[in-house]
């Protein structure tokens, strides 16, 4: 959710998948990963500034890598506001994706608190604003609250963290096809597309 190069990510995996032949026979799993689990939320400090800090860049440098991310986004379609961004620890999120996956919802989550963290400056890890957001993705508020604070689902974080660990997985976005084949980064169409044919005609010599 903190991650500009997973939301753009997703899109172009999206954009290959739309011209995938078998498309309406590809399933998508979610899993949690969280680059900066001890980061601490800081509504008052801008996402620049703890950039410089954490980067040990200048604010020039952080400025362009800024941009280059948002031009990035641009030429998929998404606008990304870098600069306005909350800083926010993104584990309670992650408890919400682990209620989506259960009921069905992954994806429609995912794309709304990319939405609100990138483009519409909403801190991700307030409860207020993540039920709003968990409801409007087609959760119920209840179930929605109490997943914030449910062992259980924080349980399935850490199990998806530990079986990216398992098979190697050091960044975001990470696209696994068929248990066999990995994507890494936000690559272009053609790559997603390329892999995807590879594994379903491996798939169906079986």
């Amino acid at each position: 959710m903190r991650c500009p190069f997973c939301y753009i990510g997703k899109h172009k995996f999206e954009a290959a998948l739309e011209d995938f032949p078998n498309k309406e026979q590809v399933t998508v799993n979610w899993h949690s990963f969280q680059l900066d689990p001890n980061l601490q939320t800081q509504p008052h400090l801008s996402t620049l500034d703890y950039f410089v800090q954490v980067k040990n860049v200048s604010e020039e440098q952080a400025r362009e890598m800024f941009a280059n991310v948002e031009k990035m986004a641009k030429e998929t379609g998404l606008e990304i506001d870098s600069n306005s961004s909350v800083l926010a620890n993104s584990y309670r999120a992650h408890l919400l994706i682990q209620l989506a996956i259960e009921k069905g919802v992954a994806n429609d989550l995912e794309e709304a608190l990319f939405k609100a963290h990138f483009s519409e400056a909403k801190n991700i890890d307030d409860e207020q604003t993540l039920v709003e957001i968990a409801v409007a993705a087609g959760l119920d508020k209840q179930e929605a609250a109490n997943a914030l604070t449910s062992e259980e689902l924080g349980y399935a974080v850490k199990q998806d963290e530990m079986q990216a660990q398992q098979i190697g997985v050091r960044g975001v976005p990470f696209f696994v096809f068929n248990n066999k084949y990995a994507v890494s980064g936000a690559q272009a169409k053609e790559t997603f597309l390329e892999v995807m044919e590879k594994a379903w005609q491996e798939k169906t010599v079986e």
